[in-house]
């Protein structure tokens, strides 16, 4: 059974800096594409980044380029998100989904606000 579970979220301050992640189990984690998509209050979800199985190569929306970076420990059938100089738009729910599937997480929520 694939399961997706996402943590590190939580409240920050406008400018400020949250790591999350993303534990995978149930499938070839190593082998995978993965991604991070986030869903703001009264709002459609957002692709935020991807990143490929093997961490070549890894793509960003623009709204987040420069600020976040994606990453993953296939050791640890891990996936990160460094979210840095973080902005009251970047408040929605986060979750990580196995690329071209319809698994994903529950998600974490990430408020930014002063």
């Amino acid at each position: 059974e694939v399961q997706l579970v996402e943590s590190g979220g939580g409240l920050v301050q406008p400018g400020g800096s949250l790591r999350l992640s993303c534990l995978a189990s149930g499938f070839t984690f190593s082998r995978s594409g993965m991604s991070w998509v986030r869903q703001a209050p009264g709002k459609g979800p957002e692709w935020v980044s991807a990143i490929s199985s093997d961490a070549g190569l890894t793509t960003y929306a623009d709204s987040v380029k420069g600020r976040f970076t994606i990453s993953r420990d296939n050791a640890k059938n891990t996936l990160y998100l460094q979210m840095n100089s973080l902005k009251p738009e970047d408040t929605a729910l986060y979750y990580c989904e196995l690329r071209h599937t319809d698994y994903c997480g529950r998600g974490t929520q990430v408020t930014v606000s002063s």
